[in-house]
């Protein structure tokens, strides 16, 4: 075993980022050169690492333009970088997104569209139907991300909102082939879900929109109530024929960087069990559950022998009623930790893999058994911070923040609880 259980923790977490990496990913599924353009676009925090790698690969012309977050910009000759604001869309994403409009408009069958898509490409990709505003839009985001909705959820609302997503990028490119390479960053990696799918068709419907947003209490502008009920949002559906030169790859996924952070702990000694790639529900409550297997396999040796490690993967929610910052990886840590109490021999670490939990620069942070005890030394109350939705506050204050900066890439939220 590495130096430290912390040590390990972060060993798996830095491969399950590493495996993701455009890097690896893109080279693999690039299409065959066209008898016309090539004309690359795309959304996302990954998407200018995407087309970084798509330019060092690619053997002919090529052009193009992909947005991502703001801090995630990288060097590329060919293909502009735009750079946006996220989870919350603001006007540079709007802007990007009506360019991108523009450079897929009157294609030729022999052309090809390369379509990067990867995680955060629903608030970067951002180009409201007309009568909708981008601050009606920036207002609806900000209440599903604190409403306790799944991300699924989100997108079915933002799908019916845009003039860009739900397929509408795919049917503006036709009649030229469209290919899209997407690192999933969604439970069960829902090709629709992905950025809100732009180039993939989409079943759902304004009511199903509305539907989500009454479950969660959500009011809404008369602008954007009326496109719902209307039908006026209406996406494109998987039958269009529009969509029927287009092709989607999934070119990494929570399960694949699962798999790399398990082989690390193999070969640390220690025996991995991925427990899903795909867990919902209220981080708190996630974390109450994933404690009370800990405690079974830490007391008892059942269902497995220690040492183990128990990896998962998805993405949680959280509700936000404190005054505190969210972040569903430190909010499922902390209850996690005042659910396990200080349990002997159990470590974890949960982070996002794109480096940035919530709303946070801030990829997770790391959990030990003296956890607790160190917070009360400190004053800190550990149920309080949970009642408060103030993991951040917690767990920097500790010194146990995981801080990995720009990770180039997203495959969703990323657990393991180590149990020696």
């Amino acid at each position: 075993m590495m130096s430290t259980p912390q040590a390990l923790l972060k060993a798996m977490f830095s491969a399950a980022i590493e495996a993701a990496q455009p890097s690896h990913c893109v080279p693999p599924h690039l299409p065959a050169v066209p008898k016309g353009r090539l004309i690359v676009i795309g959304a996302g925090k990954a998407s200018a690492a995407m087309a970084q790698a798509v330019e060092r690969h690619w053997p002919g012309p090529l052009s193009g333009l992909v947005v991502t977050r703001y801090g995630y910009a990288v060097p590329c000759q060919r293909i502009e970088i735009a750079e946006a604001a996220h989870p919350v869309p603001d006007a540079a994403g709007m802007e990007a997104a009506r360019r991108i409009l523009a450079l897929v408009s009157n294609l030729s069958a022999d052309d090809t569209v390369l379509c990067l898509i990867s995680g955060g490409g629903s608030s970067l990709l951002a180009l409201p139907l007309d009568g909708v505003t981008l601050e009606d839009k920036q207002a609806l985001n900000r209440a599903l991300l604190v409403s306790g909705a799944s991300i699924g959820e989100m997108n079915c609302v933002r799908r019916h909102l845009s003039a860009i997503k739900g397929g509408r990028l795919a049917a503006a490119c036709f009649p030229a082939k469209v290919v899209t390479l997407a690192i999933s960053d969604v439970p069960g990696d829902k090709l629709g879900d992905i950025a809100s799918g732009p180039t993939v068709g989409d079943a759902t419907t304004c009511d199903d929109a509305l539907a989500i947003v009454r479950r969660y209490g959500i009011s809404l502008p008369d602008s954007i109530r009326a496109v719902l009920e209307s039908g006026r949002g209406e996406s494109v559906k998987p039958e269009d024929p529009r969509l029927a030169n287009t092709h989607t790859t999934l070119i990494a996924t929570p399960q694949m960087a699962l798999e790399a952070a398990a082989a690390v702990a193999r070969a640390a000694g220690v025996t991995p069990y991925i427990l899903g790639d795909s867990l919902e529900g209220e981080a708190r409550e996630v974390g109450k559950v994933m404690a009370g297997m800990a405690q079974q396999v830490a007391r008892r040796g059942q269902p497995f022998a220690t040492p183990c490690v128990l990896l998962s993967g998805g993405e949680t929610t959280v509700t936000v009623r404190g005054h505190g910052r969210g972040g569903r990886n430190v909010e499922f840590l902390l209850a996690l930790g005042i659910a396990l109490d200080g349990e002997p021999n159990v470590f974890a670490l949960a982070g996002d893999t794109d480096g940035v939990d919530g709303q946070e620069d801030i990829a997770g942070a790391v959990l030990a058994p003296d956890t607790l005890q160190r917070a009360w030394s400190l004053g800190i109350k550990p149920r309080d911070s949970l009642d408060d939705n103030d993991g951040h506050g917690f767990f920097q204050a500790l010194g146990d923040a995981v801080i990995t900066g720009p990770t180039l890439t997203n495959v969703n939220d990323f657990r393991a609880i180590l149990i020696r």
